[in-house]
């Protein structure tokens, strides 16, 4: 469920590679309110486009939930496409 209005919420999210060696992400959290503009800034390697990517699924996350209008878009069983209709994505 969409609490407080947020469009995004992020619990958790986890992005290993290399079996665990290598965490692109490790424990990410954040909520993210329609409306809001949000700026993700970071050195090199600190995991801002992981992060980004992940947010629809083009990377897939090792572990977490991902709440889009309310629907975990984590779960196997959604058709992602459908959601990703409502998403915009600008790559560097």
């Amino acid at each position: 469920m969409v609490t407080n209005d947020n469009i995004i919420q992020v619990k958790d999210l986890k992005k290993y590679y290399k079996k665990g060696v290598i965490k692109a992400l490790d424990g990410v959290s954040v909520d993210i309110a329609r409306g809001d503009v949000v700026v993700v800034i970071g050195p090199s390697g600190s995991g801002k486009s992981t992060l980004l990517r992940s947010l629809n699924l083009l990377e897939e996350p090792t572990s977490g939930t991902i709440l889009f209008e309310g629907t975990d878009i984590t779960d196997k069983k959604i058709d992602i496409n459908k959601h990703r209709q409502k998403m915009g994505m600008v790559f560097q």
